[in-house]
């Protein structure tokens, strides 16, 4: 009942378009769930501010239609299966995903090294497609993982092709450490994104993961800089002109993806 007097609170009074609240608080609990992990009722409710009354509701309709699942006590909700099928319809719909499927079967290849396709959302980036290492020793991450721009190659190989002004939007005043090696000052960080603007590419190194070098290139997949590729390498794996060897592997696989899609990302 609580769930239909806002959904008829909703729809009621002025014409104006605007967002719906029931509908803004199911995409938040998905957001929620998906960024902090499984959670009960009260834990619900507590991070999202709703008060427990419309949270029942709606948790009930989210689990029915199969976008939230209960644990085997049934207190404890996380993602459903649904969510699964409409990630892998969006991955398998995505048409620059599909342009850059070849290219990372061939930089796999090359470099027989992990290589990520990143997309920039907001301030973030977030892994749209991943292909693994033939070696053991590798870096683990997963298709759908956000981490902040600042602190990647891809996000700051993205961030390197947006005028000077917008980097500095997209980078906190106030950074979070992701490992003891994350550069956390701002000055600092642009002028890294600055020299990657000037290069071409980007790199960090155990800023995100320790022990792993990252390369990263904005790939001209659309008319705007939003995907990009990363080459992930265990630091003992970079002697004998390895690195060199990434960075060219890169920068050919852009520049022939910008002569193609006639983009002028290229430097």
């Amino acid at each position: 009942m609580q769930l239909q007097r806002e959904l008829q609170s909703e729809t009621t009074g002025t014409n104006d378009a605007g967002p719906v609240k029931s509908a803004a608080r199911a995409l938040d609990l998905l957001d929620d769930i998906a960024a902090n992990g499984p959670g009960t009722q009260l834990q619900l409710s507590t991070r999202l501010s709703i008060p427990k009354s419309s949270l029942h509701a709606l948790l009930r309709t989210m689990t029915d239609r199969g976008w939230l699942q209960t644990d085997p006590t049934g207190s404890v909700y996380q993602l459903g299966i649904h969510s699964l099928v409409v990630s892998s319809a969006y991955l398998d719909g995505d048409p620059a995903l599909a342009r850059a499927t070849a290219v990372l079967d061939e930089v796999a290849a090359a470099t027989q090294e992990t290589v990520h396709l990143g997309r920039l959302d907001g301030a973030d980036v977030i892994y749209t497609a991943k292909r693994e290492s033939v070696h053991p020793l590798r870096m683990h991450s997963a298709v759908g993982r956000r981490l902040p721009a600042y602190a990647t190659s891809l996000g700051r190989a993205l961030l390197a092709e947006m005028p000077a002004d917008a980097r500095r939007d997209l980078v906190p005043e106030s950074i979070s450490a992701i490992t003891p090696r994350t550069t956390t000052d701002k000055d600092a960080v642009l002028e890294i994104i600055d020299r990657a603007a000037d290069q071409g590419y980007a790199t960090e190194s155990e800023e995100s993961c320790m022990g792993v070098r990252c390369f990263g290139v904005a790939l001209p997949l659309s008319h705007d800089a939003v995907d990009a590729m990363s080459i992930a390498v265990p630091i003992s794996r970079l002697g004998d002109g390895r690195e060199d060897l990434i960075i060219e592997t890169l920068l050919s696989v852009k520049a022939r993806l910008a002569a193609v899609h006639g983009n002028s990302m290229v430097r």
